[in-house]
């Protein structure tokens, strides 16, 4: 397991002041990346290597959304790998309340050269140190949506939705998706199917439909085909 602390910033809040799900995102990405660094297979190991992680699915719930000037701690382990996939759990807690949000993902490990999945080499399945699988409830990797969905106005990829891959950056997605959830809807759980990379200058065409509690958003190219799927469930 991996841990860091902090402390919730302004720049991390919304108008209320409580930090926003694609922040929580960001929090879970560093602290993967932080550990990944700290065991030597990180990004410079990874281009060395022309290997990249891309993120298959994420499932975020959250208990309590922290208020800026709380204190934290994030933590990330891997529970598993399976040929090209990567389990991974993450939390977010303090000491008075223990966990506020927990998250189970799964990650595939990419050659660029021939831009398919690649078994994770014996160097980095060494490096990593698994863990128990957080006890929580997983649904599937895959999130459904219906056949009638409302289109939305499409927009472009812009230059600060792109990371260090060349493409939009998971939590993007998610900051894209929050756009069209009503006002007053707090997400209690996420889910996220990741399709395929939109890169700079693509142009996102979203679809969007209500079921009951949950908004499911479609970000798809021009044909439709999706580039993510995300399910944002109404918190109780």
């Amino acid at each position: 397991m991996y841990s860091f602390n902090s402390r919730i910033r302004y720049s991390e809040v919304d108008s209320e002041g409580y930090i926003t799900l694609p922040s929580i995102i960001d929090y879970f990405q560093d602290c993967s990346n932080f550990q990944s660094e700290e065991l030597g297979v990180g990004i410079a190991y990874l281009m060395e290597h022309r290997l990249v992680w891309v993120l298959s699915s994420w499932q975020i719930e959250v208990s309590r959304y922290p208020q800026m000037g709380e204190h934290v701690k994030v933590s990330t382990w891997p529970y598993g790998f399976k040929g090209f996939f990567g389990y991974r759990n993450f939390t977010m807690e303090t000491e008075e309340d223990g966990i506020l949000a927990y998250a189970n993902s799964i990650w595939t490990l990419l050659d660029m050269e021939k831009g398919r999945p690649a078994r994770l080499p014996a160097e980095m399945q060494q490096a990593y140190q698994l863990s128990p699988q957080l006890p929580m409830e997983c649904d599937s990797r895959k999130v459904s949506f219906p056949e009638e969905m409302d289109a939305r106005e499409s927009f472009p990829v812009h230059k600060y939705h792109i990371d260090t891959n060349n493409h939009v950056n998971n939590g993007k997605y998610i900051s894209m998706a929050q756009e069209y959830l009503p006002l007053g809807f707090v997400p209690g759980k996420m889910r996220a199917e990741y399709r395929k990379a939109a890169v700079y200058e693509d142009t996102i065409f979203p679809f969007v439909a209500k079921e009951k509690d949950k908004i499911i958003v479609k970000l798809a190219d021009e044909a439709g085909s999706p580039y993510a799927i995300i399910e944002l469930e109404e918190k109780r």
